[in-house]
């Protein structure tokens, strides 16, 4: 097993889990699984990926059936609507998140969007999301969140929307902004 108490998180381990459970489960429990387990014991995690310091997207693997990344939320770091047209596993293991689900308004131009609801993830906590989700998140505490999100494809090679904050109107998703915005909220932060 990847993760039992007292033993410490093996990255390539979770990485082969992950690559392996996606491909013989479609029902996607156990990929929840195998991130659930690594998320449990969050101190083993941050051992190997390091204590959240800093707002980052790490890229832990990448292929066209599977994306791993370690994403790092800064504290009161606000990210827009967007959806992912893939599934989507997240694991917190350090902080917590706070999701906004969203969903198109039909008949209404331009893929506008109204809110439907909202989850928060705590420490150890864990959730499938379909590929149909749209959701938004923050972090609305002031400390770092680290959380594991596995993909079911290529996340940054394939085409998806992102929503205005201000119109709730439909965009392409832009990588380099979504880059520039973890990058920016580093540039807030006081320096010690």
């Amino acid at each position: 097993m990847l993760q039992t108490q007292g033993r410490l998180f093996d990255l390539d381990q979770f990485i082969a889990d992950c690559r392996t459970t996606a491909k013989g489960d479609p029902t996607l429990r156990a990929v929840r699984e195998v991130v659930a387990r690594a998320v449990s014991e969050p101190t083993a995690v941050m051992r190997v990926l390091g204590e959240p310091k800093r707002a980052a997207v790490q890229k832990l693997y990448s292929s066209t059936e599977l994306t791993i990344l370690n994403l790092v939320w800064a504290p009161h770091m606000t990210f827009p609507p967007h959806n992912h047209q893939m599934w989507a596993i997240i694991g917190i293991y350090g902080g917590s998140e706070d999701n906004v689900f969203w969903r198109r308004i039909e008949g209404e131009p331009g893929g506008k969007i109204e809110d439907t609801g909202a989850k928060t993830l705590a420490e150890k906590d864990t959730v499938p999301l379909g590929r149909d989700v749209i959701h938004s998140v923050t972090n609305s505490a002031s400390r770092f969140t680290g959380a594991l999100h596995i993909y079911g494809g290529d996340f940054f090679g394939t085409k998806r929307s992102e929503w205005d904050t201000q119109t709730l109107l439909e965009e392409p998703y832009d990588v380099e902004k979504t880059l520039r915005l973890f990058e920016e909220a580093n540039e807030r932060r006081p320096r010690n």
